[in-house]
């Protein structure tokens, strides 16, 4: 049972300490919350006593998170944004009878998750209201410990921490080529085929983990060109300059009579696209349906079904 001095922290506190960490000034914050720069100081001082430990470091014009203030960062931001999603989701079903339920996805599997997503409310007895979240997988985890989403579609090299993890289906490498270019012809492609040829990959996500290795592997020539955005990519293959190295669910939607995809094997790459939610009992009854739904669905849509795995040190890809 927890010391009586810490029961009395109150939301209120826990709130107050959240913004002051996002605005990063006592005078932002207070505005922003509607009360006095005063009342905020004695509000975090409050806290810091009845936790028995310092929180910030003060100085003229900035403020830094102790070790102990990150901690309790970390778990604040939980409980604060449970509270907020809790009160939406009541007032969801009160005011509308509609459970609510809050996803996250990588970009490139949006279009499985949303069709599974429909078939899931079309089948479905009850009103649910939907949210959407896309952004790179590590936002994603990050979103989904803080409370922020109630699970995440997202890909992955390795399990990530403190997270139910389910391996729905595996993601490999392709090309992207020009269909003039003797490799659209062959059909597939090894490593060794792409010679000295440059490459043009992402700079983020998964692909510096999944490429690097394969390509220092086979001492292929220069360093590869690295983009933001597929649409950079698809215009620097069209133009000749690369070929592009990419996760396959990316090429889903590709509808180019100038591009063609190669499937890339030898050594075969791929990424895993994961189910990831917190463990425990789930917000509403609802979103543990869904997750279920999900699990039950999605590997159907992807290419092999894979074995249910959870672990520790994320390093998490979109």
């Amino acid at each position: 049972m927890a010391a009586l001095p810490l029961r009395a922290l109150t939301l209120r506190q826990l709130q107050f300490f959240s913004v002051l960490v996002k605005e990063g000034q006592f005078g932002r914050a207070a505005r922003r919350l509607a009360i006095t720069q005063p009342a905020l100081s004695n509000a975090i001082k409050q806290m810091e006593k009845l936790l028995g430990a310092e929180l910030l470091t003060r100085s003229t014009h900035r403020l830094e998170l102790t070790p102990v203030g990150a901690e309790v960062l970390a778990r604040t931001d939980f409980l604060v944004n449970t509270f907020e999603v809790a009160l939406r989701d009541i007032e969801s079903t009160v005011q509308r009878g509609r459970a609510y339920v809050r996803i996250g996805v990588i970009p490139s599997a949006s279009a499985r998750v949303a069709a599974a997503a429909s078939e899931f409310l079309r089948e479905g007895h009850r009103e649910v209201e939907l949210s959407w979240r896309d952004a790179p997988s590590n936002t994603l985890l990050s979103e989904l410990r803080s409370g922020q989403i109630d699970m995440a579609v997202a890909a992955i090299t390795e399990p990530p921490g403190g997270l139910t993890c389910v391996d729905l289906f595996r993601d490999p490498l392709v090309l992207v080529v020009r269909r003039d270019h003797p490799l659209a012809a062959a059909g597939d492609a090894s490593w060794e085929a792409i010679g000295k040829e440059r490459l043009v990959l992402f700079e983020s996500g998964s692909m510096p983990a999944l490429g690097n290795p394969a390509r220092a592997q086979f001492a292929q020539g220069p360093q590869p060109y690295r983009v933001s955005y597929s649409e950079t990519l698809y215009a620097l293959v069209r133009g000749g300059q690369a070929l592009g190295l990419m996760p396959r669910l990316y090429t889903s939607s590709l509808r180019d009579s100038e591009l063609a995809v190669v499937p890339l094997l030898k050594p075969r790459v791929e990424r895993r696209v994961v189910l990831a939610y917190l463990p425990g009992p789930m917000r509403n009854v609802v979103a543990q349906e869904f997750i279920a739904f999900l699990r039950e669905r999605l590997p159907q849509s992807g290419e092999a079904t894979v074995r249910r795995v959870s672990g520790k040190g994320a390093r998490a890809r979109r």
